[in-house]
């Protein structure tokens, strides 16, 4: 499965923005978080509910379908679909070969930095070749996360899987269409109709803010509250922003032919003329839920007492496991609360008082409406 949770580092020149709802991308993410959610915490409630709600044998096919990105071809990036269920009968009016075919473009994109794939006939017939391009393209991660050995064990399983319905187009075709019809019909469906406001109220909010003077990095910390500046290399002369209901603090990125697809939590502004009880509730979640862990609180106390502690500081302070430590790191990076700088190799964290001060504030506020 693709990595899409952080970006770029934008240009100095301005660039293009639009704010949409973009339906099929806000189904494809809330659906990729509905297999990851494990990874990280502070996501929707929605998220961890559904994901618990789901009987065991639709949730292994979910997980093997969203982390082999089965559901995902490169048509997503290139067509226009006014809602979910008109791309998933896009994807069932194709031929199945048609239907593979994009599949596996999606995937095995050649321009990975660590492999080039195999021609996508040897990727169809042979099973090693699949998994051995599985292999060179984790090689790095495990090599820098060594404790994701188990992790990624089980995704391999997972492409073992996929593989058997890449061998039958025909096959590949019904169980993930019947699937994505499955999930949206009893899961999302219900779920984008009660957001639904929420996300039109946050996007009507954000049009009515002047992007034409503003860099990329400055629309990003605009719409999504957060300075991404360093994170990666590639942006697109257009940055679409999309709502999501279920991302919590994070952000999460598609990009091809220019554009870049940028999902955030759904938000307010500062200083917005649209108020919106749900916007402002669920905005405030987000900031207190990085708060609602012991763990979270004492690297935090932790910070009180330090400048700054650098990921493997906080590891051994803590007595934490190297993958508890990111996973919580990440949260309270993500909501604001910490500042993260690399030091060499090393992510090094300080506390940013600011941020605790606004979510005081924005709690009195939203206590005395």
């Amino acid at each position: 499965m693709a990595d899409r949770d952080f970006v770029l580092a934008p240009p100095t020149s301005t660039v293009t923005v639009s704010i949409e709802l973009e339906p099929v991308y806000n189904a494809i993410n809330s659906l990729s978080l509905l297999a990851t959610h494990e990874t990280r915490s502070g996501l929707g409630e929605w998220i961890t509910r559904t994901a618990a709600a789901l009987p065991p044998d639709i949730y292994h096919r979910h997980r093997m379908i969203s982390y082999t990105d089965l559901y995902v071809s490169t048509c997503v990036l290139t067509e226009t679909f006014p809602s979910f269920p008109a791309y998933v009968d896009y994807l069932a009016a194709q031929t199945p070969d048609e239907m593979r075919a994009k599949v596996l473009e999606w995937i095995y994109k050649p321009d990975y930095v660590w492999a080039q794939p195999p021609d996508m006939d040897t990727l169809i017939r042979d099973r090693e070749a699949y998994l051995g391009l599985f292999d060179r393209l984790h090689a790095k991660k495990l090599e820098e996360k060594p404790e994701e050995r188990d992790n990624l064990a089980q995704i391999r399983a997972y492409y073992e899987e996929a593989h058997d319905l890449l061998q039958d187009a025909p096959r590949l075709q019904q169980v993930v269409v019947e699937h994505l019809r499955y999930m949206w019909n009893h899961w999302l469906g219900p779920e984008w109709a009660r957001v639904l406001p929420m996300l039109q109220e946050s996007v009507d909010a954000f049009r009515q803010l002047d992007y034409s003077r503003m860099t990329a990095l400055e629309a990003i910390r605009t719409v999504t509250g957060r300075d991404l500046s360093g994170i990666w290399d590639k942006w697109g002369d257009t940055i679409i922003f999309i709502p999501s209901a279920h991302l919590g603090p994070y952000v999460s990125w598609m990009e091809a032919d220019g554009i870049t697809r940028l999902i955030f939590g759904a938000r307010l502004p500062e200083g917005a003329r649209i108020t919106s009880p749900a916007l402002s509730r669920s905005e405030l979640l987000v900031r207190l839920s990085a708060l609602s862990d012991d763990t979270r609180l004492r690297i935090l106390e932790l910070l009180t007492k330090h400048d700054e502690l650098c990921a493997q500081d906080v590891i051994e302070m803590l007595d934490l496991s190297q993958s508890a430590a990111s996973r919580h790191l990440r949260q309270l990076t993500a909501t604001g609360y910490l500042i993260e700088r690399r030091r060499e190799v090393a992510k090094c964290y300080s506390l940013n008082p600011q941020r605790v001060d606004d979510t005081l504030q924005a709690l009195k506020r939203f206590l005395r409406k």
